[in-house]
């Protein structure tokens, strides 16, 4: 496709957007599956090609989510993006010297124990440090610094001397979840959890009669 572009003329002015599902983990942490939010299968890969705009070999390490690809694809395109969207155009981040769009990202995952028997959890990302708290059937929470442990092996959040950077990372988590309306008690987002998967057992039962 590529050099079918190329040889037609049309490369300059096509945009090519490569992009995938999550990584699958294959035993690290112990774990199987893809909904952790460990680096494995928390990043994504993303490459764009659009010569009229980005120069070749661009790289850009900056914080995205998946819920900007939609913004971004529209500005590209010249169509303006609805006011409902969740997510940010990153268009001024295809030149790697532009100021970033994100400070952290937000996660969260909530089925349990169906499909995956993943132990619901949300967290926050900062280029160096992730916060991640478990909290359906337990309530414990990790820490890890990025720079210094990328494989995250060695959980810092019962070090004391981090004690201040969690405070500020949970001020942060927080805004986030409040931003995507996310920041209901632990109580509902267990309850939540609950009536999902009841719900899915009962879709499944009645698809089975």
């Amino acid at each position: 496709m590529l050099d079918y572009l190329e040889s037609s003329g049309l490369a300059e002015n096509t945009i090519v957007i490569y992009t995938s599902d999550q990584g699958f983990y294959l035993g690290e942490h112990g774990w199987f599956d893809k909904r952790w939010m460990y680096e494995e299968s928390f990043r994504m890969p993303f490459m764009i090609s659009y010569p009229k705009l980005i120069e070749s070999n661009t790289v850009n390490s900056n914080l995205l989510l998946n819920i900007d690809f939609a913004p971004t694809m529209l500005e590209l395109a010249g169509i303006s993006v609805p006011e409902d969207m969740q997510g940010t155009s990153f268009v001024s981040q295809l030149n790697s010297n532009s100021p970033e769009i994100r400070d952290a990202v937000y996660y969260h995952y909530y089925e349990y124990p169906k499909w995956h028997r993943v132990q619901p959890h949300y967290g926050i990302r900062t280029k160096r440090f992730k916060l991640i708290h478990f909290y359906y059937s337990m309530d414990e929470w990790e820490l890890y610094d990025l720079d210094k442990d990328p494989n995250e092996m060695n959980n810092l959040y019962e070090n004391a001397k981090y004690k201040k950077l969690i405070k500020d990372l949970k001020k942060k988590l927080k805004a986030l979840q409040i931003k995507y309306k996310d920041d209901m008690s632990l109580d509902e987002m267990r309850k939540m959890t609950d009536i999902v998967i009841e719900r899915v057992y009962n879709e499944e039962n009645l698809n089975n009669r």
